[in-house]
């Protein structure tokens, strides 16, 4: 195919492009004006000058008029002058912006040039810099392996006496002795927040975070078992477990003469530490502008070491503390709450009823929130299940059931685990089937204590309402635990008999579901509820209350119920007369046989008073009777 001429290209003044087709045989010449522009004005001028044409076509003419002639042609040179200033300023200011830019080019290349020169010369010049050496790497344990007990017992007399009197000052310094200690190890070698975070309850994956022998030879003495070492690959770990065992006894030793008001407060300063610590990590996490004031990652390692020495020497301080951590706003958030589980962790080793006490009280309204996370609950519940676990857990707890006037497990928490251990159907969750596993043991925990005494009439005072409350839930389920705590309320006090007459108006619904718990199940709970003269004297009540609802009139949406009310109460009352009747004919039968017996035996039949007999037989069947 023959090539087609390309126009030639002329870039205009104006910008714009003008083509003219040359046969160039397929090339295009592309010309630039500008480059050209010096050389125009003259150019141009020398064309439009028609002096110096007229004086070459006739310098060797003369005329008349040559005077005139001068002056006509002075007057066209500068005309044809100043026109040609004219156009060469106009083309000097339309070309400026390029010749700037092709000025800044070619200043630019040799800028460079030069800068590269100098640069290579500077490259020449520098010295090579020398590599200072690395700062080794210390590890928690390395760093714990350094303290010496005995210039740690040194140190503890000297701030003793030093501050004999400010004890806060005594546990400031006390942790300030190992906050040096652990100061060169850095955060890296101690990612707590991680580790806390991803670690569960019951057991760590890292084997380095086993306890030391005494560590674990002193959780025995608290507990006075021998127990497999596996239940100490845990939560209770950080970082105590590379303390040397003179150093942990001399810690301990002098943490038991401090007052617990002391130990309180210094509790709740270290707790402040870690927790802005873990806000100023979780605010670095979420690149927050905010800044935080918060002790230096490197003295962590000092505040859980310090902070587990108290808490397993002096458990109680942390129940003297539960109510400010759990009302107080800046120590609430699951955010938070792995800590506290680490925290009730290690109160648990020096005393498990502490650990009870403290997750029924500050934990387990966590789980039956509404907001609560499923990590939340796990983590909560994997701390119950772990102490429960515990070995001689139950005679344990069992023995603190009342601390200091307190229960273990009041029954407002009681409520609290009936409504999380039975919900509806439709609010099931994977959690539900373990504290359906624990449930038992902590109900057994919240009913446990001697029958009659004052304590446990209180108990079920308090857990009639409550029970009452439930049965009204319209949760079968739930319903019927309900109506076994209330039974059981009956059993405790006599008390709740009256109680129950006046809530039945009111609770029908509660009511029947009790009434029908009873009639249903009277063999198992007639010898709980004996003697049953409470029962019958209620019973009779209940039934002139039903009839005098269904008299009214006043109660029709509730009809039904207080006819099987009435219908509940007649069966329980028949089982009751039938079983009085039997029990009289027992008697009378088991006393006519005793007699007939010793009659056929004795050899002086003859010597009886029959008519004394007579009265006494009569006067026993009417004290029966």
């Amino acid at each position: 195919m023959e090539a087609k001429p390309y126009p030639e290209t002329v870039i205009e003044e104006n910008g714009q492009h003008e083509n003219h087709k040359i046969n160039d045989h397929g090339w295009q010449t592309v010309t630039y004006p500008k480059r050209q522009r010096k050389s125009q004005p003259s150019k141009q001028s020398t064309d439009r000058d028609p002096v110096k044409s007229r004086l070459d076509s006739d310098h060797d003419r003369s005329s008349v008029f040559r005077s005139l002639e001068q002056h006509a042609e002075e007057r066209i040179r500068q005309r044809s002058v100043h026109e040609s200033e004219k156009a060469a300023a106009e083309a000097a200011a339309r070309s400026k912006p390029s010749a700037a830019a092709a000025a800044s080019d070619d200043d630019g290349g040799d800028s460079d040039a030069g800068e590269a020169g100098d640069t290579g010369n500077k490259t020449e010049a520098k010295k090579p810099k020398q590599k200072k050496p690395k700062k080794p790497k210390i590890s928690v344990a390395e760093a714990a392996a350094k303290i010496d007990a005995s210039d740690l017992s040194a140190f503890l007399l000297d701030i003793s006496t030093s501050y004999e009197d400010k004890q806060d000052i005594q546990l400031m310094r006390f942790a300030d002795y190992f906050a040096r200690a652990f100061s060169s190890v850095s955060a890296s070698q101690f990612p707590w927040t991680k580790t806390i975070k991803e670690s569960s309850v019951a057991k760590i994956s890292d084997v380095s975070f086993i306890s030391s022998s005494f560590e674990i030879e002193y959780y025995i003495r608290q507990l006075h078992v021998i127990i497999e070492i596996e239940y100490y690959i845990s939560y209770i770990w950080m970082p105590l477990s590379y303390i040397s065992e003179p150093v942990y006894k001399t810690s301990v030793e002098w943490i038991s003469k401090r007052s617990a008001e002391a130990l309180g407060e210094f509790l709740l300063w270290s707790l402040d530490g870690i927790l802005a610590d873990l806000a100023s990590q979780q605010s670095v996490a979420k690149s927050s502008k905010k800044s935080v004031q918060h002790v230096p990652s490197k003295a962590q390692v000092a505040m859980f070491v310090v902070l587990a020495m108290v808490l397993r020497q002096k458990p109680d301080v942390l129940i003297s503390q539960l109510p400010k951590l759990r009302d107080d706003p800046k120590y609430q958030g699951q955010d938070k709450l792995p800590v506290y589980v680490w925290v009730i962790c290690q109160a648990c080793v020096g005393d498990l009823v502490v650990g009870m006490y403290s997750w029924v009280r500050n934990l387990l309204p966590v789980v039956s929130g509404k907001s609560c996370n499923p990590h939340s609950r796990d983590l909560v519940l994997q701390l119950v299940e772990r102490i429960l676990a515990a070995p001689k857990a139950r005679p344990i707890l069992f023995n603190g059931v009342v601390r200091k006037g307190e229960r273990l497990v009041p029954p407002t928490s009681l409520e609290l685990l009936i409504q999380v251990t039975f919900p509806p159907p439709s609010s099931r969750i994977k959690a539900t089937e373990r504290f359906e596993a624990v449930y038992p043991t902590l109900k057994e925990l919240s009913l446990a204590g001697s029958p009659g005494t004052k304590a446990i009439k209180q108990v079920s005072q308090q857990l009639l309402p409550i029970a009452v409350k439930a049965m009204s839930a319209n949760n079968p389920e739930l319903s019927k635990e309900a109506a076994s705590i209330f039974i059981w309320c009956l059993s405790q006090n006599t008390d709740c008999y009256k109680h129950w007459e006046k809530l039945h108006m009111e609770n029908i619904e509660a009511s029947v579901t009790v009434l029908q718990m009873l009639a249903g199940q009277w063999k198992e709970l007639q010898i709980k509820l004996t003697p049953h003269d409470n029962m019958k004297v209620t019973l009779k009540n209940l039934r002139q209350k039903n009839e005098q609802a269904l008299a009214g009139g006043s109660n029709v949406n509730h009809e039904t119920s207080f006819r099987d009310a009435d219908k509940y109460c007649e069966i329980i009352l028949g089982r009751l007369t039938r079983r009085s009747g039997c029990m009289k004919s027992g008697i009378i039968v088991l006393a006519l046989t005793i007699a007939a017996g010793a009659i056929l035996v004795s050899p002086n039949m003859e010597s009886w008073d029959w008519k004394n007999l007579h009265l006494m037989f009569s006067s026993s069947v009417l004290n029966i009777k």
